[in-house]
């Protein structure tokens, strides 16, 4: 009997090497291990039970029942579609063939554990080689003792623990440790103790030269019981019974019906779809030959350790380990061919020879990367500087204007609510300096008061405001004329240098942000009663220079009033309300209504109202930012 008989894996990879025209042709009038071999017998039954309803309807049955069975029939072939056949069976063989690949890969191979013997235990007398031989037929037998327990034609050749020792892979007083060792469960484990146990012998006798090595044999073993253990997990775990009772179901119970519902009825009785009178059902049968074929497909699969023709060949694995093992660490055990140059001693370009059939390869270029042969125009080859390129990165409008203006958006302009929510809490940490720590010093100077809260202000603009549009006044009532007009992009470059000092600013922004959020709620003050409460208010000149000429505050009476009620939003009507410096009676050109300018802006005066009291003096403190005026009267101050 020759080789090729004896396995019953069906190998056809050399048939299929090169694609061709029809190339899996070649493989339709294969027998052994097909379709045909494992469905013939199901498609005859089919065939067969159709043909006798066939036979019954045409020549058995009277009129009557004639015309029922029909409407019979109907039924079955509008409803048997409701049968989700390729869903199910789909994804029940995909399931199957992950399975089954999963189980060949957990199939133990001794040819790690035999390489660290051959290499690790040390010594060439009778003593290393038995240590060596032992050690290698424990990993072997308990392979063997697994795939026993698991496949169906290794027990058949190894039936009992007697055809074990008769075979050579147990001695006799193994056997009997073997058996005096009590377990309920299976004791495939048992030869792997061993072999850690002499494993431990062989490194006190100083045959195992290092820790390293022998940590290292340990870990192949491990590696090599992990796999026995789960082939005996996939044997005891099997597919949940459920599903591959509902496939079967799905499958039996459509054709069933398709017995019925797919007969040829009576062209006469005018049947929509039933004009034509065939006594072979052909599409039917090959529905047929598809789907239990599919089903077939999964039932030789779901064990693949039995004896159908593409099961895994485990007797031939037994042989092949137990062979290769034992010559890899006993006969080849030192055994080294002697060294000598090789003939490419002195040649730096190697260049192994090729037969006629393989000349082609010669002459296909060697592969050098996707990317080898793209072209780029020679402008665009040479390199350009990194201020340049952090220039063009800052421009915007060097080739898209608008995606660049909306890209700058993007990065640095906060939100519209935040930017009130801003403003709004800048303004109500003025009022709490000017309630809290106001200083009475005369030289104090009213215009950088102004530059320095105002400007921080001016300075948290979005860059998405246009030069025309919007104009900031400080809280001291005027515009500081000092600081010049800055452009729209200019605006923005400072702000988008580079990307660190965005994040430096968002971060210092976010602290600002959250200590003026910590600051407490401002008591609204008293009004004055009387008819002045209704009186319009004048607006204050500027004859002088110096500070606000203010005294201690007195505080008025806690209320329950917070920041919001006290202040309130009006949007600019007029733009004449907003002070533009003048300069001979023009405003100055260039000057844009975004930009913060500085002058030295005259203090208020002393304002005394003959109808009201020292007292009831009150500052009006103005602040307007993005569009809207935000109109806030202080504490009552003392003269």
């Amino acid at each position: 009997v020759s080789l090729r008989c004896l396995l019953m894996t069906v190998t056809y990879t050399a048939r299929v090497a090169n694609a061709r025209f029809c190339g899996f042709s070649k493989l339709l009038l294969a027998w052994r291990g097909s379709i045909y071999k494992v469905l013939y017998k199901e498609v005859l039954a089919f065939f067969t039970m159709y043909t006798a309803i066939s036979i019954t309807y045409r020549f058995f049955l009277l009129e009557e029942q004639k015309r029922y069975f029909e409407k019979l029939s109907i039924y079955c072939n509008h409803y048997a579609s409701l049968i989700p056949m390729s869903f199910v069976l789909g994804f029940y063989v995909t399931l199957i063939v992950n399975r089954w690949w999963s189980q060949y890969t957990s199939i133990p191979l001794p040819d790690s554990i035999m390489c660290v013997l051959s290499g690790g235990l040390q010594g060439g007398d009778e003593r290393g080689r038995l240590l060596r031989r032992t050690l290698m037929r424990y990993a072997s037998l308990a392979s063997l003792l697994i795939l026993r327990s698991v496949s169906t034609a290794v027990f058949k050749r190894f039936p009992t623990i007697d055809h074990v020792v008769e075979a050579g892979f147990m001695t006799r007083e193994e056997r009997k440790k073997f058996e005096s060792l009590h377990s309920p469960y299976n004791k495939y484990w048992i030869p792997c103790v061993w072999f850690t146990n002499l494993a431990a012998v062989a490194r006190s006798e100083g045959r195992i030269k290092d820790d390293n090595t022998y940590k290292l044999l340990l870990e192949e073993l491990n590696k090599f019981r992990g796999k026995c253990s789960m082939l005996f997990h996939y044997d005891m775990i099997s597919v949940p019974l459920v599903y591959t009772q509902v496939v079967t179901l799905a499958v039996y119970s459509f054709f069933l019906v398709c017995l019925i519902g797919r007969q040829f009825l009576d062209p006469s009785q005018g049947y929509p779809g039933h004009d034509l009178d065939l006594y072979v059902p052909i599409f039917t049968l090959l529905q047929f030959f598809f789907y239990a074929g599919w089903l077939k497909v999964a039932e030789q699969l779901i064990n693949p350790f039995g004896e159908d023709d593409d099961d895994f060949e485990t007797n031939w694995l037994i042989d092949r380990n137990f062979q290769v093992s034992m010559m890899a660490v006993d006969e080849m055990y030192g055994d080294l061919p002697m060294m000598e140059r090789d003939r490419y001693w002195n040649d730096s370009n190697p260049r192994p020879p090729y037969t006629a059939a393989t000349l082609f390869v010669l002459r296909k270029p060697s592969f050098q990367g996707s990317t080898f042969d793209m072209a780029i125009p020679k402008e665009e080859m040479h390199f350009q500087p990194l201020e340049e390129i952090a220039e063009n990165l800052e421009e915007p409008g060097t080739r898209n204007h608008n995606l660049a203006l909306f890209n700058r958006l993007l990065s640095s302009a906060p939100s519209p609510t935040g930017f009130v929510g801003g403003a709004f809490r800048r303004t109500s940490a003025q009022l709490q300096r000017l309630t809290h720590s106001v200083s009475p010093d005369p030289s104090y100077s009213d215009g950088e008061d102004c530059v320095g809260r105002c400007g921080g202000a001016g300075g948290s603009l979005p860059s998405g405001l246009g030069q025309d549009t919007q104009s900031t006044i400080c809280s001291c009532g005027g515009i500081d004329p000092a600081l010049p007009s800055l452009p729209f992009n200019k605006f923005n470059e400072g702000k988008n240098e580079d990307r660190v000092k965005n994040v430096q600013k968002r971060m210092k922004r976010d602290e600002m942000e959250e200590k003026e959020s910590l600051v407490p709620k401002i008591p609204a003050p008293q009004e004055p009663p009387g008819p002045n409460q209704d009186r319009p208010r004048e607006r204050p000149k500027a004859t002088r220079s110096s500070a606000f000429n203010l005294g201690v505050l007195k505080p008025p009476a806690p209320t329950n009033r917070s920041i919001p009620d006290f202040f309130s939003f009006q949007p600019i009507g007029d733009q004449a309300r907003v002070l533009t410096p003048m300069t001979n009676g023009k405003a100055p050109s260039g000057m844009s209504l975004l930009a913060v300018p500085s002058f030295d802006i005259p203090s208020f005066p002393e304002v005394h109202d003959p109808k009201s009291s020292p007292e009831e003096h009150r500052q009006r403190l103005r602040s307007v930012s993005m569009g809207s005026e935000v109109i806030g009267s202080s504490d009552k101050t003392e003269k």
